[in-house]
């Protein structure tokens, strides 16, 4: 059995507990595939200390040699991308085309962090007082983690890692225990870039580990991406040890259909956005708002596109949609279908049950569409991160927006229109951090932000783009007068002021 060990300092490390392991199965065959170590506060601080050494000559480099580690780790991104991606499917479940579409986005993070020189330079104000300049600059906070989520592997800490290390960091990432491959193989493509030892770590784990970074004093600050009460748990923990903290947590996302959108076109990329991943993203669309006399007809095509979802393991031709993570995902997942039948959801498309041919045991589940759910069953209050979309009903665009913004959650939503009226309307009015017209899946471009508002972000830190510059570096502001030699400059007393 494969064992999937911690990197550390350059190279594998067995750990201080070898034999602390947790299965790593594969979802499309329900088979045990690894095993993975589970660290420590002993494996977190061999991690810190290899680090904090690492970012005494790291923090040092020129912004020429971190934006060349950069270029050469982009390129080795692209000529692994189906290999990275092989592994992410094998371990997630996920088709490998989607997975190395997480790649993508992934990388557009690291060719961000390749201009790195540009966004970094400061500003300077000439003669603010007679013969006094200012001027500024940001300066790397030293070792930084990541605590990551297992339904993007590769992606999530690609949206931390690249940027924490151009700006002169070094960093621990402790990604998720189901799914563990990608970071190593990712640290592995840093050395061949040309990073060095002890700058890019990993530290494999659960809750032990979880902890030990949110107490450990050598860490300055945490990202981390999951659900949201794991995300208020971080902020909580790690500010109390005085730590930086972007906590980004979980989502209901919207789509809103109105009566003048293509429903061909709208349910097309609602099912590709609710479906994709089995659902297993904090962006997917998990409630389809029909308003008025769109609601019938969308349900109509929504159910057709939903039954026409190919299902099978990730790296099989032409499938769609791959097995959920876990048995116990699977199960949950098809528990909240009976659930919303029991509240008195129309059950549309039953995903349950779903067998394939040579993958009996597998944890596939069908996509489910859910018709007449209203906002007191637990279909739409509970985030399900499963193939379940559910359809709300409502007379109007205005409704639509109350009920959205009445949702404690305001990650991502989507709106369906031909109406530029409309559309300016609903981006404006919505409590709710990223908003796509007419785009199901509005995740930003890698030069701006990520996050959302309410119970999907914890704190006010969104992640990657320039909120991610800011998030891994301290500003500093220097003063400076330059007298003649032998001009006297009066000191004085009182409080200093330009003139």
């Amino acid at each position: 059995m494969k064992t999937i060990e911690h990197w550390i300092d350059g190279s594998p490390a067995p750990g201080a507990d070898p034999s602390r392991t947790a299965p790593v199965f594969n979802p499309a065959t329900g088979a045990e595939q690894a095993q993975v170590v589970l660290g420590g506060a002993a494996d977190v601080n061999a991690a810190v200390t290899a680090a904090a050494r690492a970012f005494e000559s790291w923090s040092e480099s020129s912004l020429t040699q971190r934006t060349q580690v950069m270029f050469a780790f982009r390129q080795l991104l692209v000529e692994h991308e189906e290999e990275l991606g092989r592994i992410i499917s094998a371990e997630h479940g996920k088709t490998v085309d989607d997975a190395r579409g997480e790649i993508t986005r992934g990388r557009e993070v690291v060719e961000f962090a390749c201009g790195l020189g540009d966004v970094l330079k400061g500003g300077f104000s000439d003669q603010v007082s007679r013969g006094v300049d200012v001027h500024d600059f940001r300066q790397p906070l030293g070792v930084v983690a990541g605590i990551t989520p297992f339904n993007f592997p590769a992606m999530v800490p690609l949206w931390m890692h690249p940027i924490a290390i151009a700006t002169g960091n070094s960093f621990v990432l402790k990604p998720s225990e189901r799914d563990p491959s990608a970071a190593n193989f990712v640290a592995r493509l840093y050395k061949k870039a040309g990073l060095p030892d002890g700058v890019f770590n990993v530290v494999h784990g659960g809750k032990d580990a979880v902890d030990a970074i949110l107490a450990h004093p050598g860490i300055q600050a945490v990202s981390f991406v999951g659900s949201t009460p794991i995300a208020r748990y971080v902020h909580e923990q790690a500010t109390a040890h005085g730590k930086r903290v972007q906590a980004l947590g979980g989502a209901k996302n919207h789509a809103v259909v109105l009566p003048d959108a293509d429903l061909e076109f709208a349910a097309d990329h609602i099912t590709a956005g609710a479906y994709g991943s089995a659902g297993e993203r904090c962006m997917a669309l998990s409630v389809a708002v029909a308003v008025g006399s769109a609601a019938d007809g969308l349900v109509e095509v929504l159910q057709r596109k939903a039954r026409e979802v190919e299902v099978g393991p990730g790296d099989a031709p032409g499938t769609d949609m791959g097995p959920l993570v876990t048995k116990a995902a699977q199960e949950r997942v098809e528990s909240a279908v009976g659930t919303a039948a029991d509240q008195g959801a129309t059950v549309v498309v039953d995903g349950r049950g779903l067998k394939i041919d040579g993958h009996e045991n597998g944890f596939f589940t069908g996509p489910s569409l859910l018709d007449h759910v209203t906002t007191e069953m637990d279909a739409y209050k509970e985030e399900l991160f499963g193939p379940v979309l559910a359809v709300v009903r409502v007379d109007t665009l205005d409704e639509a927006i109350a009920l959205i913004n009445a949702n404690p959650y305001g990650n991502g939503t989507a709106l369906f229109t031909a109406s530029g009226e409309a559309a300016r309307r609903f981006q404006r009015g919505l409590k709710v951090g990223m908003i796509g017209i007419n785009v199901p899946v509005p995740v930003p471009m890698s030069y701006y932000s990520f996050g959302g508002w309410k119970d999907s972000l914890i704190g006010d830190s969104p992640i990657h783009g320039p909120e991610g510059i800011r998030f891994y570096t301290r500003p500093k502001v220097v003063t400076s007068r330059w007298p003649q030699p032998k001009q006297q400059v009066t000191a004085g007393f009182t409080f200093p002021t330009s003139h």
